[in-house]
């Protein structure tokens, strides 16, 4: 890969990062502070994540990998999002604000998968040059909190700039997206089924009882995941952290060297224990965020944000190595796109769903919560699937991890 075909890409994941981290995890302490919204109305606008990324796989099969190259509709939808960011920003209430960001978030979580189509189109070894591009997407996301914290957007109500930032990114990326390397459509003139489009063709693999058992616990530990989505930024501000977006920023830092790290700890721990890890430090997180403050506790807030890299990278990347490696050639790409409509699909939109009024339930007053019970409940929640896992998942298959994440098929004889 040439140079600047390395920085294009480089600064297209940055941009694409920098876009959803600028107001994502903001947008529940705008609503509730800006446009006076419940904890239900914040929780259906995060729901709005989870119902883009349903609708995300119908975009690409059925537009993007027919009909026009990648980073063509890349270019669109961004300059698309671009308009809806801006309107966004100028929202009088939430009655408004929501129809725009349910509309946006149908037109970016598509891109997602864009963005690393026209990424590995221009790749000999994915493996290996991938995540030297994809870590510029952590990066994006750990300056727009940054930025954030450092301008004071959260202490001086001004997060309405938080849209605007995002929309200017989305322009210069949407416009910067015309120029990447062609990435031409990949089943152009072929017949495109629903079963292909959602990933049907590995439901196979559920047949598998060790598969079936970590597919629950995927979508069950989506449950809690979305408390933490839209909820810590409010709860953070709510008690007095300063420049909370910063200091969440940590998580993206934690996220990026357990990522690094992940060859180390997965031959010497295998899937059985780095699963159970995983889900362990969501229950561990939450436990911290119950009883931390911002006096003698402070320490647990940190640790709560900190932990981050254990809780995605010890149980999401290794749940796709584990799918990688089960599905085998044929049923890769259908089995990777099947786990995530279902976890960031179906399981973070129950999750979204039920926290809201969990959050409204424990509402003391107009400014504050009982955080210690919500905290409790989301993390009780990722201790029963652990223990439920734990007693149901067995893992006897010995992969091991090639230099750059490559994966060793297992053989004929081998039981995963």
């Amino acid at each position: 890969m040439n140079t600047t075909i390395r920085v294009k890409l480089s600064v297209m994941m940055f941009l694409e990062f920098f876009i959803w981290g600028a107001w994502f995890v903001t947008m529940g302490t705008y609503l509730t502070k800006t446009l006076s919204a419940t904890g239900t109305q914040n929780a259906t606008a995060y729901a709005t994540q989870a119902l883009g990324a349903i609708i995300a796989p119908f975009i690409i099969g059925l537009i993007a990998d027919k009909y026009f190259s990648a980073q063509k509709i890349l270019g669109i939808l961004h300059i698309i999002g671009a308009a809806l960011l801006f309107y966004e920003s100028k929202a009088p209430n939430f009655e408004t604000f929501y129809p725009g960001i349910l509309a946006y978030m149908i037109i970016y979580m598509p891109t997602l998968a864009l963005v690393n189509s026209v990424s590995f189109k221009q790749m000999v070894n994915p493996s290996k040059e991938f995540p030297w591009i994809r870590v510029f997407g952590t990066a994006g996301w750990i300056v727009a909190g940054i930025v954030i914290g450092r301008l004071e957007w959260e202490q001086t109500n001004s997060l309405s700039l938080t849209f605007l930032m995002a929309a200017i990114a989305s322009l210069v990326l949407g416009l910067l997206s015309f120029t990447l390397p062609d990435t031409p459509p990949v089943k152009k003139g072929q017949k495109t089924t629903l079963s292909d489009i959602i990933g049907l063709d590995s439901i196979g693999l559920l047949k598998n009882k060790s598969y079936l058992v970590f597919f629950i616990a995927s979508v069950a530990i989506c449950i809690p995941l979305a408390f933490y989505y839209n909820f810590t930024n409010p709860f953070l501000n709510e008690i007095g952290m300063q420049r909370a977006a910063e200091k969440q920023s940590l998580g993206q830092v934690s996220e990026f060297l357990f990522m690094v790290a992940m060859p180390f700890f997965f031959v010497r721990l295998g899937v059985k224990k780095m699963l159970a890890m995983g889900m362990l430090a969501w229950a561990l997180r939450y436990l911290f965020f119950a009883y931390g403050d911002v006096g003698n506790n402070y320490w647990m807030l940190i640790a709560g944000i900190v932990i981050h890299g254990v809780c995605y990278d010890f149980f999401f990347v290794t749940g796709q190595i584990y799918t990688d490696t089960l599905a085998g050639e044929r049923f890769k790409s259908a089995a990777q796109g099947f786990i995530t409509l279902a976890t960031y699909g179906v399981g973070m939109f129950i999750g979204f769903t039920i926290s809201g009024p969990i959050v409204d339930h424990y509402q003391t007053s107009p400014t504050s919560h009982n955080w210690q019970t919500i905290w409790l409940i989301p993390g009780g929640i990722a201790l029963g699937v652990l223990l439920l896992f734990l007693l149901s998942f067995s893992d006897k298959n010995k992969t091991e991890l090639k230099p750059g994440l490559d994966i060793e098929e297992p053989s004929a004889q081998t039981e995963i």
